[in-house]
């Protein structure tokens, strides 16, 4: 017996695991952006509901003949799959909401929930893309709600595809090498893409002579 206890108390300890780093600057990036964005789709899909009660109401968003929600939300563009396009975003901002909570938790996700989240997040910037040019080039509008979910939806994309390259979640080597070196440029390409769209809906429709 005294055998057995001596060789118990000379046994080394488990190993303990290391302590999982926390990613607390995309975490809670995710969950700004995304609740931001759902707010916007909220107070679109209350202005929708204030639009099928008096198609001719003017809502709090309608600034200008240019800058208003009504024109876009009773447009066929405002409805592309049959149904009231807020509620895609209703729907869609809890992802990166949950995503964020998650992370903050030290949840860890597996390469191909990344690979889904980010496909989600491609298909949501081409729909933003396409709806900017809608706006802009078809309708001559510009949405305040709307430009509020496009000005997330663009770093929300940006910021998630070059940390998970960074991270070496999308391949590893060149790919994490890229993801890297333009990980810190998040910011300047953002401010990038909205001074581009800025300056095509100035040159079409000519927004800062109507505020």
């Amino acid at each position: 017996m005294r055998d057995i206890i001596a060789a118990m108390s000379t046994t080394s300890p488990a190993p303990v695991a290391p302590e999982r780093r926390i990613p607390w600057l995309p975490a809670v990036l995710l969950i700004v952006f995304g609740v931001v964005g759902w707010v916007a789709a909220f107070a679109l899909t209350l202005d929708k509901f204030v639009t099928l009660e008096n198609p001719d109401a003017v809502l709090n968003c309608d600034l200008s003949v240019i800058v208003q929600c009504g024109t876009n939300l009773r447009s066929a563009q405002g409805a592309v799959f049959g149904f009231p396009n807020p509620l895609l975003g209703l729907a869609g901002f809890v992802a990166p909401i949950a995503v964020g909570v998650g992370l903050l938790a030290g949840a860890r996700f597996a390469r191909w929930f990344w690979a889904l989240f980010m496909g989600g997040l491609t298909g949501a910037l081409a729909f933003v893309i396409w709806l900017i040019s809608q706006s802009i080039f078809v309708l001559g509008t510009l949405c305040p709600w709307c430009m509020v979910v496009w000005s997330v939806t663009i770093p929300l994309f940006l910021m998630t595809l070059l940390w998970c390259l960074a991270e070496g979640r999308f391949g590893s080597g060149r790919a994490r090498a890229l993801g890297r070196r333009l990980l810190p440029w998040t910011l300047p390409i953002t401010i990038a893409c909205y001074l581009a769209v800025a300056v095509i809906a100035q040159l079409r429709l000519g927004f800062l002579q109507t505020l």
